[in-house]
């Protein structure tokens, strides 16, 4: 079942954070592992690329994975970069990734 909040969807069945954009579906996709959520790969629709919409679909993740006490693996290298640029995140991140 989805949960949503900010007009952001936790697609669990499909292991993706989805967000509805003009044009079609910002995604975020996931696993999650041993209490850990690895973000695997971040999609913006092209013709939206640079307007935020990427930041903000893996801000929410990153505050979903601390608000349930989880560490991440930024995989992706959006995310990485993202959590590169925002330190207050770095404590979530699982040591070596």
């Amino acid at each position: 079942m989805a949960q949503e909040q900010g007009g952001i969807t936790d697609n669990k069945q499909q292991s993706r954070y989805e967000l509805a954009v003009e044009g079609g579906t910002a995604v975020l996709q996931y696993m999650e592992r041993d209490g850990a959520l690895y973000l695997t790969h971040t999609e913006v629709p092209p013709e939206l690329e640079g307007q935020g919409i990427g930041g903000r679909i893996v801000k929410h993740a990153l505050d979903d994975a601390k608000g349930r006490g989880m560490k991440v693996a930024p995989w992706c290298p959006f995310v990485r970069a993202y959590v590169e640029r925002h330190p207050e995140y770095q404590p979530l991140v699982i040591e070596g990734e």
